[in-house]
């Protein structure tokens, strides 16, 4: 079976346990092929706030920075924004975060969730104009602000 847009890649039963958002943060994730914008939640899962972005190097130095955000803001599930084409088709990239997504939750056993995320690096480059932010700021934190806006909308989405 494909997991379609806004689903679950499923976890282990073994750690359902480590679902309940009141023991842990969501950790949100725009992937590209140079950098990893992260937001994660607060501890009651209602807003997300942006971290570091991930500059990648190589699958196993990228894991292990994410290792360490996981660790540190002792991270439950993940939500990675998901790219399918503007008619909501899946293309090579949406079959690329399948696999991400995959090896997400073989590596650190949590929850991951494929979340749709066309338009949010042009929602979060329009947010960025209109701010005084010069354009090379900018270019620093769309990442950021675009995993901002994929945790928020999933969260919105499973408050409703």
């Amino acid at each position: 079976m494909h997991p379609t847009y806004n689903s679950s890649v499923p976890a282990s039963s073994d750690n359902e346990n480590r679902s309940d958002p009141r023991h842990g943060r969501t950790l949100g994730l725009d992937v590209g092929s140079k950098r990893i914008g992260l937001a994660v939640s607060d501890l009651l899962g209602i807003t997300a706030q942006g971290i570091e972005t991930l500059h990648r190097q190589n699958k196993r130095l990228d894991f292990a920075q994410l290792e360490d955000v996981i660790r540190k803001y002792e991270v439950i599930e993940m939500v990675v924004g998901y790219p399918l084409r503007m008619s909501g088709a899946e293309g090579i990239q949406s079959e690329k975060m399948q696999r991400f997504a995959e090896e997400l939750r073989q590596r650190f056993q949590l929850p991951v969730h494929l979340w749709d995320e066309r338009l949010s690096s042009a929602q979060a480059n329009r947010l960025l104009r209109e701010t005084e932010m010069s354009i090379k700021r900018r270019g620093q934190v769309v990442d950021q602000m675009a995993a901002v806006l994929i945790l928020q909308s999933w969260m919105d989405a499973k408050g409703s």
